[in-house]
């Protein structure tokens, strides 16, 4: 009777810690599903963060126009937080990261939001569905706004704001899907981009090149200098990006973790480095040094770090600083050369600073700082795979932007003239666009 009773007990306890053991491993797996009260905390601050960027880029364009262009240059940013708010929620989010089209593009599954979760977490994240659509719609504002800078003090609003809707829609969505959704062919491939450096700048900085050829020069362009009207608000303009692009990329670690505070460091470090590097060339070039330049270098310090932030470490933050600086001015210079009006060195900066992030994260991935790093840059014994790889993202997202926003272009240009009249420019853009002056003086 006794060896029977001790026997029911180990049965029961037995299948009692079997019972624990089992309630242990579905709260586990539960809770991989549960959303992170830090992380959605970390990423929503990214988010307005980097809402932030957008009117900062304002300023920073604004300062360099000529005073008559002031306002109309402001409201080219800060328009696109209403175009490109809306459509993003209608439809560009699901574009951009529905269910997959054969690793091109997304589907309308997700129109309005619909289906798009508070509670349930994006794949991988422990931040909510729409949490990570708020974030992704920071970028998809601040992309198109970069390429206004190409634009300044000749484009006509009205086919402004067709263009953005129809380059958002055409070049942006595609492109995001290529290299950030899971199915994309670009991230299949294993190309690398943390936060945006390919999605982001290089497409918009080549797009840019394209659409000031396509738009032609400002009147007396080489023949008298345009002279930036207020460098006091192009530099708040920068401090304005700077503290918001700390949402940017760290923010793209999608959690409050040691992979965000590694983008953080490296994004602060290549923009301070890019910043003295500028100074010095433009010290030695010029003779003096000058607050465009020093803002000029941040910008580019940053722009290069955005695809690298996630992969490199602080040794290679100031190799990519130091250098992007060299690139961009002498791509400017060039600019000088060849005589195309990029009015604000878009693609100086952002096309060819994304172009040397993008190649530099080849150079310098290592999972020393991410283990999702399968191929190691080729500084770190991992060969010319990743670099490769790198350079088959960048010639197809060059050639896509360039093809579509050539068409795009063409195409407004055939129902709206897309700059203004010659009497319109001479008046400035604030007056014969908008029917207002940035400054009573």
């Amino acid at each position: 009777m006794r060896e029977l009773c001790c026997m029911l007990l180990n049965r029961r306890v037995l299948l009692g810690c079997v019972g624990l053991l089992v309630m242990c491993v579905g709260a586990a797996l539960a809770g991989s599903d549960q959303v992170n009260a830090g992380d959605t905390a970390w990423v929503l601050a990214s988010t307005a963060l980097v809402f932030f960027m957008t009117p900062g880029l304002g300023l920073f364009y604004a300062g360099m126009v000529r005073r008559k262009n002031a306002l109309a240059t402001i409201l080219q940013s800060f328009i696109l937080c209403g175009v490109v708010g809306v459509t993003w929620v209608v439809y560009g989010f699901s574009l951009a990261f529905g269910s997959d089209h054969g690793g091109v593009i997304g589907s309308f599954q997700w129109i309005a939001l619909n289906g798009v979760s508070i509670d349930r977490v994006w794949p991988g994240t422990g931040i909510p569905e729409q949490a990570f659509m708020i974030f992704q719609a920071m970028f998809a504002i601040i992309t198109p706004a970069l390429i206004s800078g190409a634009l300044a003090e000749r484009i006509r609003f009205k086919a402004y704001c067709w263009f953005i809707v129809l380059w958002a829609t055409l070049v942006y969505c595609p492109v995001a899907h290529w290299v950030w959704q899971s199915d994309g062919w670009l991230f299949k491939l294993g190309a690398l981009d943390f936060a945006g450096g390919t999605v982001v700048h290089i497409c918009s900085g080549f797009s840019a090149l394209c659409a000031a050829l396509i738009l032609g020069k400002r009147k007396n362009y080489g023949r008298e200098e345009f002279r930036p009207h207020n460098l006091t608000m192009t530099l708040i303009g920068t401090a304005l990006l700077w503290f918001g692009w700390f949402g940017f990329n760290a923010g793209s670690a999608l959690g409050a973790s040691g992979l965000a505070v590694n983008a953080f460091v490296v994004t602060n470090t290549a923009a301070a480095t890019a910043m003295i590097s500028w100074v010095i060339v433009e010290w030695l070039h010029r003779g003096k040094p000058t607050a465009l330049g020093a803002a000029s270098g941040a910008v580019a310090g940053l722009v290069a770090i955005t695809p690298a932030c996630g992969y490199v470490n602080a040794t290679a933050a100031l190799v990519i600083g130091a250098l992007v600086s060299v690139f961009c001015y002498l791509a400017i210079m060039m600019k000088g050369k060849l005589g195309y009006d990029d009015s604000l060195d878009v693609f100086g900066i952002h096309g060819v600073g994304g172009l040397w992030g993008a190649i530099a994260t080849g150079l310098f991935a290592t999972a020393a700082v991410n283990p999702a790093v399968t191929d190691f840059g080729l500084f770190y014994g991992g060969g010319f795979a990743l670099l490769g790889k790198q350079m088959v993202a960048i010639l197809s997202v060059v050639g896509f932007a360039v093809v579509v926003t050539f068409i795009i272009l063409k195409l407004i240009g055939l129902f709206t003239p897309l700059r203004v009249e010659i009497e319109e420019e001479e008046t400035g853009l604030d007056l014969s666009q908008h029917g207002e002056i940035g400054y009573t003086l």
